[in-house]
C-alpha cells in the first residue's frame, strides 16, 4: 500500500490514462471511413502500430507504456507488476480509452462517425473462430512485448517501441478482415 502514496505510481497511472486516450483516438480515428469505398486495412493497421510505437517511446520510461489491458495482465501474471499498480493501470486504460473515443466522437462529423472504427466479425466467421484468432494474435503481441522488454537486452523501453509497434500492426493486418 506504500506504493499508492508514491508520486511515481500516480505519474505512471496518469501516463497509462493519457497513452490509452491517445491510442484510442489515433487508432480509431484512422479507421474511420471518410470516403466511400473499401475499408483501408493497411492504414488502420499502421495507425495502431505507429500509435503504439510512438506512445511506448514517449511514455515507456514513466509507466512501461502498456496501454493495453492484455499487456498489463500478462505483466501481473508474470510477477513483473504489483497488484495495486496493475489495478491502477487497468482502470486508467479503461477510462483513457473511453475518453479517447469520446473525444473522437466529439470531433468527428456525424456522417463519418459510423461505429467509430469498431470492427465486427465477418459473417462467415463464428464467435469461436474469432475468439481463437484474437487469443493467438494477443499471444503473439504479448510474446513480442516480453521479448522486447527483456532485461537481458539493453533494458530501455525506447528500444522496444519499434518491434512492439510492428507486432501490433502485424496482428491488425491479419485479424482485421
Amino acid at each position: 500500500m506504500r506504493e499508492l502514496r508514491s508520486s511515481s505510481f500516480w505519474r505512471a497511472v496518469l501516463a497509462e490514462f493519457l497513452g490509452s486516450l491517445l491510442y484510442a483516438l489515433l487508432g480509431l480515428g484512422a479507421s474511420l471511413r471518410w470516403a466511400p469505398g473499401p475499408h483501408g486495412v493497411l492504414g488502420a493497421a499502421l495507425a495502431f502500430g505507429l500509435a503504439q510505437a510512438t506512445l511506448v517511446q514517449a511514455l515507456g520510461h514513466v509507466s512501461g507504456g502498456h496501454l493495453n489491458p492484455a499487456i498489463t495482465l500478462a505483466f501481473l501474471l508474470a510477477s513483473q507488476l504489483s497488484l495495486p499498480r496493475a489495478l491502477g493501470y487497468l482502470l486508467a486504460q479503461l477510462l483513457g480509452a473511453l475518453a479517447g473515443a469520446g473525444v473522437l466522437y466529439g470531433v468527428t462529423p456525424a456522417p463519418v462517425r459510423g461505429t467509430l472504427g469498431l470492427s465486427a466479425l465477418h459473417p462467415s466467421v463464428g464467435p469461436g473462430q474469432g475468439t481463437v484468432v484474437e487469443l493467438l494474435l494477443t499471444a503473439q503481441f504479448i510474446l513480442c512485448v516480453f521479448a522486447s522488454f527483456d532485461d537481458r537486452h539493453d533494458g530501455r523501453p525506447g528500444s522496444a517501441a519499434l518491434p512492439v509497434g510492428f507486432s501490433l500492426a502485424l496482428g491488425h493486418l491479419f485479424g482485421v478482415r
